[in-house]
């Protein structure tokens, strides 16, 4: 153990697994270039296969390589593979490979679900560029087409998330997994599928339903957006290494706190978040009125002339960035953004006590877990 000065100037005492985890506990083990290559390699094999497209399969291939490939953290393949070395997965050898190879299922999946969302959304912009559907009622429009290029572009871009869907069965099957732990594995795939979707149509049906109750607000992120991206890949990565079943209780303990932490940071994101850090124009949650915590917290919360506001605001797809402002301003002042801010550190120091006492985890893969909590709940950069 090695003692070394904090930023505050007291000692801290700092382990050789804290040691191993650098400055972005993402690129940790050299991970995310190691998700990077697999996912490269298995998109060229994929669409190498739709060559009988001819020359209708260069946008094709490159709206699916730029979106997968040049965007994305690679949070939900991490959480895969940290949760199969907390298990005891080694870190080199044919059994490591398997599970990089098996993480980048759920990265198809996650690019099926943006690709999805922002049609069932309106969005238009995503990780800084046009939205996939965007994009392809550009092509239309480009190449002087019949019919209507909002139309064809919706269509081309469900079928570019289907497309991903599919090959997030590719990357898992073909792996190189052992029979057993593929079958495992695929349970927990599936279950985490179904989740996520079911997550998505509760998050339909609140927008329209209106003023949701925080019970509703919370099974939505839950079940859209935090157990399919930390609690789930947790339990996929136990079922790689053939880990103790025991250890999906610590693992569900650490990872849906902090999954639902995750999601409240991203509705802050979604209204105080700079474009240049979320992808996304500032204020967007609000025009594609999104029944997210903060919200729910500022309906409560803000007095009669306030909830006015919110209620003409909310799902108004032309506000105006001076109206963005005045909506951030109310929501700030009525106290929905420090309590969401108390709620977030409340969620993060469970998910790490849950960590802390777990029994059976691998202590590298513990002090990145740790690591990995911090970093998706602060999302600065």
């Amino acid at each position: 153990m090695t003692t070394i000065i904090s930023p505050r100037g007291s000692p801290s005492q700092v382990t050789e697994a804290d040691q191993l985890v650098p400055a972005s506990p993402l690129d940790a083990e050299d991970l995310r270039a190691r998700v990077d290559r697999a996912l490269a390699a298995l998109l060229d094999q994929e669409l190498s296969a739709l060559g009988f497209l001819g020359q209708d399969n260069v946008p094709v291939t490159d709206a699916l390589t730029r979106f997968a490939l040049e965007g994305g953290k690679r949070l939900r393949p991490a959480f895969v593979y940290w949760g199969y070395r907390g298990a005891g997965g080694p870190a080199t050898g044919p059994a490591a490979e398997a599970a990089i190879k098996a993480s980048c299922s759920v990265e198809l999946l996650h690019v099926c679900a943006l690709i999805h969302d922002d049609i069932m959304d309106g969005s238009e912009v995503r990780r800084g560029r046009p939205a996939m559907h965007v994009g392809f009622a550009g092509l239309h429009r480009g190449l002087a087409w019949r019919g209507d290029p909002a139309a064809f572009g919706e269509g081309a871009a469900m079928l570019m998330g289907d497309l991903a869907f599919t090959w997030a069965d590719v990357a898992l099957a073909e792996a190189g997994l052992p029979d057993d732990r593929l079958a495992a594995a695929l349970r927990v795939f599936n279950r985490l599928r179904s989740e996520l979707m079911g997550g998505q149509y509760l998050d339909l049906v609140e927008a329209r339903r209106g003023a949701p109750d925080e019970d509703a607000v919370r099974r939505v992120l839950t079940y859209k957006s935090g157990k399919y991206t930390i609690e789930r890949p947790l339990h996929l990565g136990l079922a790689l290494a053939a880990g103790q079943p025991g250890l999906a209780g610590a693992y569900s303990a650490y990872g849906l706190p902090l999954g639902e932490a995750f999601q409240l940071r991203d509705d802050i994101l979604g209204v105080f978040g700079a474009p240049e850090v979320t992808g996304k124009p500032a204020g967007d949650d609000l025009r594609e009125g999104k029944e997210t915590y903060l919200v729910m917290l500022a309906r409560q919360r803000a007095g009669r002339a306030g909830r006015q506001l919110l209620e003409g605001a909310l799902g108004n797809a032309k506000l105006s960035e001076d109206e963005v402002a005045e909506l951030r301003r109310l929501i700030t002042a009525c106290g929905a953004l420090d309590a969401t801010e108390t709620r977030i550190a409340v969620l993060l120091a469970e998910a790490k006590d849950a960590l802390a006492a777990a029994g059976g985890i691998d202590e590298t893969a513990r002090a990145t877990l740790a690591a990995l909590a911090d970093h998706v709940t602060d999302r600065s950069a």
